[in-house]
């Protein structure tokens, strides 16, 4: 068997294995425990959101991304504890990953707290032979193959946050664990640890509307800044609208409009519908992502027995 392997489609992921690794998603400000782990239990109700992501609609094999979370508070907020668990599944490859995080909040004044947070998991990198075509014979059994490789995770993060505001800081992938799939492979693929700043603030118009303007940047070596830059149009903090636009440094990526609804602040579901500004607007449709999400509270509870009536 060949040591070296000229398959230009595994060439093409392993360079991207070297550059920007997170599953990407468009709805970071309604989910951000899935960047930054000192959002654990920051507020004062458990909290799981779900978001689904389709990209590219349209391309054979385009990236696909589901992911989980779930944090609560402990200890009279002091504390908090989360969990992130994804799938991100790119044409041939598929990455699953679950990761446990703590945060520690201080109490910085009546209405600001700053957390500090850590999370630790570990990730399965798979790749898929019947997907494959060799550019040389001579490894025709790559093609029966399902490849696995776990590696570790590790990631760090701060937080600054108001009722109206916040500001996060936050290092995913601090480990960079080799990702060797085939045995006689190099090590040129690798976790990326990448470095993510986000923050809103919150402006009230009048008695019922708000406007809440966010960014995102991330970088992760050796591709340029990615930032993306949404505003919310938010009705009586039940219903919202908004647009977004994402880019890298160096070219357009995507315009985003964004929709979504909360009810009776308990459940809530968000929708975004991607248009691809790139390149790539010649080839691929639009991205589609859904995000559903649940509050749980004491005063939430106190709503339900409420709505239930007496018995």
């Amino acid at each position: 068997m060949r040591k070296i392997i000229y398959i230009p489609l595994l060439c093409f992921i392993f360079q991207w294995a070297r550059a920007q690794q997170l599953p990407q998603y468009t709805q970071y400000l309604l989910n951000d425990l899935a960047i930054n782990p000192a959002v654990s239990g920051k507020e004062d109700f458990a909290d799981i959101r779900s978001n689904n992501r389709y990209q590219w609609v349209g391309i054979a094999d385009a990236p696909r991304t589901y992911m989980l979370t779930l944090h609560s508070p402990l200890n009279k907020r002091s504390m908090g504890l989360g969990t992130h668990i994804y799938t991100d599944i790119v044409g041939p490859t598929r990455r699953v990953g679950i990761n446990l995080s703590y945060a520690y909040h201080l109490k910085l004044s009546e209405q600001i707290r700053l957390s500090f947070g850590l999370s630790a998991g570990i990730q399965q990198w798979g790749i898929d032979g019947h997907k494959l075509h060799l550019h040389d014979a001579g490894d025709e059994n790559l093609l029966t193959q399902y490849q696995t490789k776990l590696v570790p995770d590790i990631g760090a993060g701060l937080l600054i946050h108001h009722k109206k505001w916040y500001l996060g800081f936050s290092a995913p992938q601090l480990y960079q664990s080799p990702i060797r799939l085939y045995p006689n492979g190099d090590d040129k693929g690798k976790l990326v640890t990448h470095f993510i700043c986000n923050g809103a603030y919150k402006f009230n118009i009048n008695e019922k509307f708000k406007i809440e303007p966010s960014f995102l940047a991330k970088y992760a070596f050796p591709t340029s800044v990615k930032i993306d830059i949404a505003t919310r149009v938010i009705y009586q903090d039940q219903l919202w609208m908004g647009l977004s636009y994402n880019r890298f440094i160096t070219q357009q990526d995507a315009i985003t409009a964004l929709l979504g609804f909360m009810y009776k602040n308990y459940l809530m579901i968000g929708y975004s519908y991607d248009f691809t500004t790139s390149y790539l607007k010649n080839y691929a449709g639009a991205t589609h992502e859904l995000m559903l999400g649940l509050r749980f509270s004491k005063q939430q509870a106190k709503h339900w027995q409420e709505d239930e009536g007496p018995k």
